[in-house]
């Protein structure tokens, strides 16, 4: 096998590139890169994460990323005193195509900064998008490599934009009591309260669909024959059920100007309590105010000793134990009868 080409070096400012065409390898500083279109391929790849995940998922990405991305770089500029790096800084970004970057102020002692940077890789991909916003990778980055160098959180600011017209990009760096990872953490979480309201929401609908439902369905007004509807009392009534059925049948019994109403208690829970011996005392008296008599049908047992015991007077209302003697005797004192062909 033949010899591994040497590689063919080239100093930039001081910043060395090593390139290896046989290998396929670009070296920057002695660590291998690649090298992006930025108009065309880095412009592809950022639409392509903003159209799969949205632009507000997709800039707290890209956010945490140039973080990250910054930490990395920060640990390499370590090596470095603080001063030497705020020399060094600007000339590694504008020869590996960052930008034209400035230190205009900067205090160690205060761990701030102000960056300025003009035609950034960033701006030439956000004008071509035709944005009025500024990405959030540069903050980003910019907050990681001096968190690294600070040892302390730092976060950066866009305060003047290229997009909005200004001469160049002006970042601040400053402490920050906030560490730009959290904002990962924090849209997660803001995503999945926005999941559970939206569930909270449709349980919500749900519900008030479902208790409409089982408003109508538990007590309808049937009526079986001219002038007689029954209505049936089903399972435990509580105080809002019985207000809820009290209301229900005295709005719609006038329509069917009934002579009588047949309350069927068969389906009365076995273990009746006040709210349904109150519930079956208020439909008989005031069904009665509209002229319409009441009959009880399918009267348990327990209901009939809970009834006598409740001192309800039962005198005025007739009883039977089967909806079908009650229909009979209803059409009988309405001269009328069900007789077979």
């Amino acid at each position: 096998m033949g010899e591994k080409k040497q590689q063919q070096h080239v100093d930039i400012q001081g910043v060395t590139y090593g390139f290896n065409v046989e290998e396929g390898e670009v070296q920057f500083e002695g660590h291998d890169v690649l090298i992006f279109w930025i108009e065309s391929a880095m412009k592809s790849f950022l639409d392509t994460i903003e159209e799969v995940s949205g632009d507000d998922a997709a800039n707290v990405v890209m956010h945490s990323a140039g973080f990250r991305m910054g930490e990395i770089v920060g640990e390499y500029f370590e090596k470095y005193e603080i001063e030497n790096i705020m020399e060094l800084f600007p000339k590694i970004y504008a020869s590996a195509g960052w930008g034209a970057f400035t230190v205009v102020e900067f205090s160690p002692e205060k761990a701030s900064l102000v960056i300025r940077m003009k035609n950034s890789w960033e701006y030439k991909i956000n004008k071509l998008q035709g944005k009025t916003q500024s990405g959030s990778f540069l903050t980003g980055h910019l907050a990681g490599i001096f968190t690294r160098l600070f040892k302390q959180n730092i976060g950066c600011e866009l305060a003047k934009s290229q997009l909005t017209g200004a001469e160049y990009d002006e970042f601040h760096c400053r402490p920050s009591s906030v560490c730009p990872i959290d904002n990962i953490h924090n849209y997660a979480r803001k995503q999945e309260q926005k999941e559970i309201e939206k569930l909270e929401e449709k349980v919500r609908e749900r519900t008030q669909d479902l208790t409409k439902l089982v408003k109508d369905i538990s007590s309808p007004i049937i009526p079986v024959l001219d002038q007689i509807v029954v209505v049936p009392l089903l399972g435990k009534y509580d105080e809002l059920r019985s207000e809820d059925m009290m209301m229900q049948i005295m709005e719609n019994l006038p329509k069917y100007t009934a002579n009588y109403l047949i309350l069927d208690v068969t389906g009365i829970d076995e273990v009746v309590d006040e709210y349904t011996i109150n519930l079956i005392r208020k439909l008989t008296d005031a069904t009665s105010l509209l002229g319409t008599k009441s009959i009880l049908v399918g009267v348990s047992p327990q209901l009939g000793i809970t009834l006598t015991q409740s001192a309800y007077d039962l005198r005025s209302i007739e009883c039977f134990s089967t909806l079908k003697h009650a229909i009979h005797y209803a059409l009988a004192q309405e001269g009328k009868m069900i007789t077979d062909k």
